[in-house]
């Protein structure tokens, strides 16, 4: 659930503002002065010279509010620090239980007023919950973000508007658990919004998936009593500028136990709703891709199970097929997720792709190197590819470690009696993991993006709030539609 974005060319007259300021205004301009009686000016100018970045004026019937642009290095850090300045505002309008909200922006930077009502909106995203009191029940009171006159345009706010939806989507899918969302659900909900959107989706069950030979998607299903599924989304619009499509894989497992390599308790197993967080982005992606008519054609890969020790579960020493023909042996069942990716970015060379990128919340190694505040990044494309993706990651400021992938790291995947082993050494998990997926990304460019550190938080961080994050959604929808400008050269 998220508030609204508007767009309107005034603020109706007592209605609760907030007007963005120059860094190091100490004097407020007219157009934020209104009417202000002197002693209310007097305080705000105040405040202002005292270096306070967001200043509260309370007229009882609405409320003003004055954020100051941040002196930062760069203009990125500039946003980051509006977004964060619009998580700030989210709790003061919460405690006046402003319904609308109407922002003006006084500044040279020119998606200012964007970048506040993102980091506002964001904050104020609430998961529906299954919570049956009617205190918990009742929707937030903000309903309505409305930039005004020259703080954005109609089209700017409508993209905006449908990117934080793809965002909101993600992070609905990874919040809900198993029990409603397992996988033949999960595919379910990524073709209905799909439907809204306007993208196609064509679910996989689970025949088609034994005919595919899909032997790592089939292998961690074995000890689940519910079937597997493959979903493939699809956005081609008729004036799509590439002529080979950019394709997104997404790890779906909707639960990890472990399998028979079980997973410790708390603050392991019990988080693992969240081990679907790549698939859930690259439905958010496609979802704002299509709602946004972007001329790009996109597709997205999901296979999705859950990964159960019951049943004819498999078992370290296994050796499964994959969908390529190579033979994995199993060594731990919970390094799972690099065989559903195997299969899928092996099924992704069917389309010729200009470009695989695949997410994952795939290793707790990611997450030791860099912890909640980024992702790693490994792959094959070249460095201009590589530097387009670290650019949208500082744009978005859903940022990017980038690891090595060096020959050597082949040794850390060798088998004994098959073609590769699915566990690493104990040192470079992410990077190990990444070299298994690499043998089966063959034939066109890929990037792998472990996003297990921020897809799901414990604790609320700034306007990422807590639980499922959403993270990678903006960052693709930034680096694909800025592809338009390489294609259009």
């Amino acid at each position: 659930m998220l508030p609204q974005l508007a767009h309107a060319a005034t603020a109706p007259a007592q209605a609760t503002q907030v007007f963005l300021l120059p860094h190091g205004t100490t004097a407020l301009p007219a157009a934020a002065a209104g009417d202000l009686p002197e002693a209310a000016r007097a305080y705000v100018e105040a405040a202002l010279a005292d270096h306070q970045k967001l200043v509260h004026l309370n007229h009882f019937s609405h409320q003003h509010y004055y954020v100051t642009l941040a002196d930062k290095p760069t203009a990125d850090q500039v946003l980051e620090a509006l977004r964060r300045s619009g998580h700030q505002l989210h709790g003061l309008l919460k405690a006046e239980k402003v319904t609308e909200v109407f922002i003006q922006n006084l500044t040279d930077e020119p998606t200012g007023a964007l970048a506040l009502a993102e980091g506002l909106a964001l904050t104020a995203y609430q998961f529906e919950g299954y919570k049956t009191d009617e205190k918990s029940r009742k929707a937030p009171a903000l309903t309505t973000i409305t930039l005004v006159g020259d703080a954005a345009t109609d089209t700017q706010v409508r993209e905006l508007g449908h990117v934080l939806q793809g965002v909101a989507l993600a992070r609905d899918l990874v919040n809900a658990p198993v029990n409603k969302l397992n996988a033949e659900q999960f595919a379910e909900r990524m073709a209905a919004a799909g439907d809204e959107a306007g993208y196609t989706t064509d679910i996989l069950d689970l025949a088609r998936i034994e005919a595919l030979r899909m032997g790592g998607l089939l292998a961690v299903n074995l000890g689940s009593p519910e079937p597997p599924t493959f979903s493939i989304m699809e956005w081609k619009p008729a004036n799509a500028q590439n002529a080979k499509p950019y394709v997104l894989v997404g790890k779906g497992v909707v639960f990890d136990t472990g399998g028979l390599s079980l997973k410790p308790t708390p603050n392991s197993m019990d988080m693992m709703k969240c081990d679907m967080a790549g698939g859930a982005a690259v439905a958010g992606t496609l979802y704002a891709l299509a709602k946004n008519q972007v001329p790009l054609h996109v597709i997205g890969l999901v296979p999705a199970t859950d990964n159960r020790p019951g049943g004819l579960a498999f078992v370290p020493g296994d050796v499964i097929t994959m969908h390529s023909g190579l033979t994995v042996e199993v060594k731990n069942t919970d390094a799972e997720g690099r065989l559903l990716l195997a299969d899928a970015l092996s099924f992704a060379k069917k389309y010729d792709p200009e470009l695989v990128i695949d997410l994952a919340t795939l290793t707790g190694a990611a997450v030791r190197a860099i912890g909640t505040e980024g992702s790693a990044v490994l792959g094959t494309a070249g460095a201009p590819t590589m530097q387009q993706l670290h650019a949208a990651g500082h744009r978005t400021h859903e940022r990017l470690v980038e690891f090595p992938l060096w020959d050597e790291y082949a040794a850390h995947i060798k088998s004994d009696i098959a073609d590769l082993s699915n566990l690493g050494k104990g040192e470079a998990g992410h990077i190990s993991a990444a070299k298994f997926l690499e043998r089966f990304a063959e034939g066109y460019p890929w990037l792998h993006l472990d996003i297990a550190g921020p897809a799901f938080l414990t604790a609320p961080d700034n306007y990422r709030g807590k639980g499922g994050t959403g993270v990678g959604v903006r960052l693709l929808y930034e680096f694909l539609t800025k592809q338009l400008n390489t294609l259009n050269k």
